[in-house]
C-alpha cells in the first residue's frame, strides 16, 4: 500500500513504486522462491486468535471501543479515493455474510471509498507479534482499482514497519505483488519485493485467501495456502502488527476510467498464533 506516513499507506507513489519494483524483483534470491518442509502451512498447529467473519460490522470513524476504525490510525489516508466514514454514505454493506466495500462517486462527482484498521489512534485494537494472517476475499477488477490486505508495526517512533500481504492493482490484472517495508525517519528504506502471477489462471473476482505468517527469522507469503515467496525477518518486524484492509483507488489517470461502482467482496480475516 503507499508508504505509511501522514499522506500515504503501503506502496509509495506510482513513481517510486515502479523504481523499487524493479530493484526489488533482481534481489529476489532463489533462497527466497525454495520451498521447505518449514514454509508448508499446518493450520492444526496453529492457534486461532482473532476472527473477523463479518456476520456484522462493529466500526467507527476513530472509536475508541469499536473493533474497527475507517481511516489509518496516523490519520494517513492515501490514494485517489477519500475513505469515507459509516454512516448515511458508508462504503461497508453486510451482504450474505460477507463484508462490500464499495469505491463510488459521491453526489459531487468525488471518488470515495473504505479502509478498516484493528486499532484506534491510541494503540488500542487487535495487534500480534508473530503468527499466521489471513483474508479470503474477491476482488474488483477494471482500471484504477487498489485493493489491498496489509500490516503496520504498532511502534511507530523511529520506523514504520509494513508488510503487503497484497496489492492488487487493475492496471495489472495478472497477479499481485507483496512487499515487506522499513521506512525509516532519517530516510532510510528497506524494501523486498514480489510479484505473483497467478491470475494468469486464477481469478481475482472469485474467492481466495491470501496470507503471511511471520515468525522471528522468515516472513512467508501464501496464496489459496500454498507457499509463493518469503523473506528474512527484520528486526523493525518482531513487534506486534496490527491489520487493514481496503479498496483504494490509484490516484493518477486510469483512476477515471474505474468502474463506478467498484467492490472488494470480504469473507473474513483472521489470526493464528503459532503456540
Amino acid at each position: 500500500m503507499p508508504f505509511a506516513s501522514s499522506t500515504s499507506h503501503c506502496c509509495t507513489l506510482a513513481i517510486g513504486i515502479a523504481l523499487a519494483m524493479s530493484f526489488a524483483i533482481a534481489s529476489v534470491s532463489s533462497q527466497e522462491r525454495l520451498e521447505t518442509e518449514a514454509d508448508r502451512l499446518t493450520m492444526d498447529a496453529m492457534r486461532l486468535s482473532f476472527n473477523e467473519d463479518f456476520s456484522s460490522l462493529d466500526v467507527s470513524a476513530w472509536g475508541p471501543d469499536t473493533r474497527w476504525i475507517a481511516h489509518t490510525p496516523w490519520s494517513g489516508d492515501f490514494g485517489g479515493a477519500r475513505f469515507a466514514d459509516p454512516g448515511e454514505r458508508s462504503p461497508f454493506r453486510i451482504e450474505d455474510g460477507n463484508l462490500r466495500i464499495e469505491a463510488k462517486r459521491d453526489a459531487e462527482g468525488d471518488w470515495q471509498s473504505g479502509l478498516l484498521a484493528s486499532v484506534d489512534p491510541k494503540g488500542d485494537g487487535f495487534a500480534q507479534q508473530y503468527g499466521y494472517f489471513e483474508m479470503r476475499a474477491r476482488l474488483p477488477e477494471g482500471p484504477g482499482v487498489w485493493p489491498a490486505f496489509w500490516l503496520i508495526g504498532k511502534d511507530r517512533s523511529k520506523f514504520t514497519a509494513e508488510i503487503d500481504v497484497i496489492e492488487f492493482y487493475g492496471d495489472k490484472p495478472d497477479g499481485y505483488s507483496s512487499v515487506v517495508h522499513v521506512w525509516h525517519r532519517d530516510g532510510r528504506h528497506y524494501s523486498r519485493f514480489n510479484r505473483n502471477p497467478v491470475f494468469k489462471e486464477a481469478s481475482p473476482g472469485d474467492f481466495h485467501t491470501y496470507g503471511v505468517k511471520i515468525d522471528r527469522d522468515w516472513i512467508r507469503f501464501y496464496f489459496d495456502r500454498a507457499f509463493i515467496w518469503k523473506t528474512e525477518t527484520q528486526e523493525e518486524h518482531r513487534q506486534p502488527l496490527y491489520i487493514l484492509l481496503n479498496l483504494a483507488l490509484v490516484d493518477g489517470p486510469t483512476k477515471d476510467a474505474a468502474p463506478d461502482p467498484s467492490h472488494m467482496i470480504v469473507d473474513y480475516v483472521r489470526a493464528y498464533r503459532l503456540d
